[in-house]
């Protein structure tokens, strides 16, 4: 089982990802299950994760097959570095430093 499930994920990660040589998989077992932890390149986070956690989503649906199959339990931590903190895009407060094109709109009439 256990070559199973952590390199199935490696196999699926190493194909969405552009440094596949950065896909480190850790696998625990407990009483709760097996845990896959998944690290990966910090800038291929948004590939795995995907729009709206959907790639993760998706992945994490297969192990549970995959999971299932074998009779255990199979959850999928991805590691992030940062902690999870959002990269928010700085915004002036004044707009004083947005260059915003607007003349495709200035002589509009509604």
């Amino acid at each position: 089982m256990e070559a199973q499930d952590k390199q199935f994920l490696e196999t699926i990660v190493k194909q969405i990802v552009s440094n596949p040589e950065d896909v480190n998989v850790e696998r625990t077992v407990d009483e709760m299950g097996v845990l896959l932890t998944l690290k990966i390149n910090p800038a291929d986070m948004g590939y795995v994760i995907g729009r709206k956690g959907q790639t993760a989503q998706a992945i994490r649906t297969l192990l549970k097959i995959v999971g299932a199959k074998n009779n255990s339990r199979v959850n999928l931590k991805i590691y992030d570095p940062e902690g999870g903190k959002r990269h928010e895009r700085p915004v002036a407060e004044d707009n004083s430093g947005l260059d915003i094109d607007t003349s495709a709109i200035d002589d509009l009439n509604i």
